[in-house]
């Protein structure tokens, strides 16, 4: 049986360094033959307690992962970390590349727990995003009145930028404690209010507490205003828009294909609806391609990938979805047919229409493999004359299905 290569140690190492550790992570990385990190991590290591060969990650650092692993497989391996190495750190990189059980984690306190501490604040009751490696628009999606947030900044700017788009977004009365170098003998805070922000650049190394005070109030379920939408008319109107999510019905993880992307406006909510949600919009105008990109960067969902192209050949080579909607585009040859094959069992197709001839395809496939065929209407009351009328929208039919573990239509 070949020998197992010795556990990659974890040592959570905050900005107090050497002298913050605890007595099993000192000791880990006085054994280690090579220790792992970012330069600033491996110059809070006193050459007279640790020994090892120091190797900086590269950058990109992911990618580099697991090369640099296999070449020192054969050796004691410790990896610095920031704080807490799983939240949001290099421990999850890590567990995914070789495996939670080679790993041994030594964690220290996170940023946040210090923040929390110094602020008062409740951890279970605040939310944190990272800016690190993220874009600042992701930042949007946390903003509600009211509300505490602490932003983990990716470098000495990010407060700035912070405070810039707080007030651009109508939250310009929020407070701003920036909390630097947390635990260290360095450690240094500042105030002021979003609108204004008073003081210039400082430590690259710096949380940003956030008390949102005023603001624009954005609901939390699907069904946005059709006004926080840049359209060209192109767009899943709100009611037909809340329906459809919830018969996608978005998981935790799950990925949407969203076909006919049109403003994005379905791919966006799913994306809204949990941060770990992934979507694909496929768009074949490029002008509607960059506008759904400026819609999910004001509505806080920057992550959404859009694919330029028209489907189905567009749809080549993206992950397997948990989910399809099609919004536009339905009688494209093949269109239908590469959706459903590309579904696993258990996933969803949703399919919304206003034409005759579309919606004749959705009965036929309604036929063939079953689900629920229904009709959407909306009426919104309207002036006429001095009283009060209804005007019908036009009515939305939609197919929806799951797909089974054997198909009974898949020949048909």
């Amino acid at each position: 049986m070949p020998e197992l290569p010795p556990p990659i140690t974890v040592v959570g190492i905050g900005a107090d360094g050497w002298p913050g550790l605890a007595t099993t992570s000192r000791a880990a990385l006085r054994t280690a033959e090579v220790v792992i990190g970012g330069p600033r991590q491996l110059a809070l290591l006193p050459a007279a307690e640790v020994a090892a060969e120091r190797v900086p990650w590269p950058s990109p650092l992911r990618p580099a992962v697991p090369g640099l692993l296999a070449e020192h497989a054969a050796r004691r391996v410790a990896v610095l970390a920031s704080g807490d190495p799983m939240f949001f750190g290099i421990g999850r990189t890590l567990a995914e590349t070789v495996g939670a059980e080679r790993l041994r984690v030594l964690p220290h306190p996170s940023s946040v727990s210090y923040a929390c501490a110094r602020l008062g604040w409740p951890l279970e009751g605040t939310e944190v995003v990272s800016l690190v490696g993220r874009p600042l628009d992701t930042l949007a999606l946390a903003l509600h009145a009211g509300r505490r947030l602490l932003v983990l900044g990716a470098d000495a700017r990010t407060p700035a930028a912070v405070a810039a788009l707080l007030t651009a977004r109508g939250f310009g009365t929020a407070r701003l404690h920036v909390l630097e170098q947390l635990g260290s003998p360095g450690e240094r805070r500042l105030d002021g209010p979003a609108d204004g922000w008073p003081h210039p650049a400082g430590d690259p190394l710096n949380v940003i507490a956030v008390e949102l005070a005023d603001g624009p109030r954005t609901s939390l379920v699907p069904g946005l205003p059709d006004s926080a939408y840049e359209s060209d008319g192109q767009l899943t109107k709100r009611h037909v828009r809340a329906a459809t999510l919830a018969t996608l019905a978005p998981a935790p993880g799950e990925l949407l294909w969203d076909v006919g992307g049109g403003s994005g406006s379905i791919a966006i909510e799913w994306l809204r609806a949990h941060r770990d949600n992934r979507a694909v919009t496929v768009e074949r105008s490029p002008v509607r391609a960059e506008r759904i990109g400026r819609n999910a960067a004001a509505l806080g969902v920057p992550r959404l990938r859009v694919v330029t192209g028209a489907a189905p050949d567009a749809l080549a080579g993206l992950p397997a979805p948990d989910a399809v909607f099609i919004g536009g585009g339905l009688t494209a040859p093949g269109l239908l047919d590469a959706c459903w094959a590309a579904l696993p069992p258990g996933g969803r197709l949703v399919a919304n229409t206003v034409t005759l001839e579309s919606e004749a395809l959705l009965t036929s496939w309604y036929r063939r493999h079953g689900g629920e065929l229904l009709r959407l209407a909306v009426a919104h009351a309207v002036p006429v004359g001095g009283f009060t009328g209804w005007r019908q929208a036009m009515p939305v039919t939609q197919w929806s299905a799951v797909k089974p573990s054997t198909d009974p239509g898949a020949s048909s």
